[in-house]
């Protein structure tokens, strides 16, 4: 079977990148990095696709007049390689619907908390501030709206009494880099659908039926 040909946006120090290639360089994984895209010319992610030997390019949002034609660059840039799933991977920038359309049910995010809950910024602080005994990550198809779209894979993290955001951050960090490629094997496997706005895992994707509790009983 044909590999998935993958494209990755990011804009900083692409630690999910990292973990994306190093799943994708076993030639048995089903999916393979075919482009990696940054905003920022000094995205450190970058380098970590020339080391691995990935075409990396920028495309700065900083040189078009508005956001339509930023989006066109790189979605001329996505086609060109054959990109058939956008990974966005700490891209900093809120992506349009017609952007998001164009791509429907082949454009995934990472984000780090147990989604619906926590969206957008600051999510280690908040989960603290609100007491929560989990937190965690997820992954999930993108819709317009921000952080939202059917879920594919999730990790929970449990909140330590002693953490501060970082201390929690660095923890579901670990988590996110398992989920990543999980949720992209799962999809080049065609083992995870979208039917209406939810996932349908088949195929031997099988879900955790054991409750966690933290503290524990």
């Amino acid at each position: 079977m044909a590999r998935l040909k993958v494209g990755v946006l990011i804009s900083g120090r692409g630690s999910n990148l990292q973990a994306l290639i190093d799943a994708c360089a076993d030639p048995a994984f089903p999916a393979e990095i075919v482009l990696v895209l940054s905003n920022k010319a000094d995205a450190y992610g970058l380098e970590r696709a020339r080391t691995a030997g990935i075409p990396a390019s920028v495309v700065s949002h900083r040189d078009f007049a508005d956001k339509p034609g930023f989006e066109a660059a790189m979605d001329e840039a996505l086609r060109s390689a054959g990109v058939d799933l956008v990974c966005l991977a700490g891209f900093m920038r809120l992506l349009t619907a017609d952007f998001v359309e164009r791509w429907r049910d082949r454009l995934i995010n990472i984000h780090p908390s147990l989604l619906p809950s926590f969206k957008g910024l600051d999510t280690h602080a908040r989960a603290i501030e609100a007491g929560v005994k989990f937190t965690g990550c997820t992954v999930h198809f993108v819709r317009p709206a921000m952080d939202e779209g059917p879920i594919i894979v999730q990790a929970a993290v449990p909140v330590l009494p002693e953490d501060d955001a970082h201390a929690l951050g660095d923890r579901v960090l670990v988590a996110e880099h398992r989920c990543y490629p999980l949720a992209l094997r799962l999809i080049a496997e065609g083992r995870a659908r979208v039917e209406g706005e939810r996932v349908v895992l088949s195929h031997g994707a099988f879900l955790a039926e054991e409750p966690v509790l933290n503290p524990p009983a």
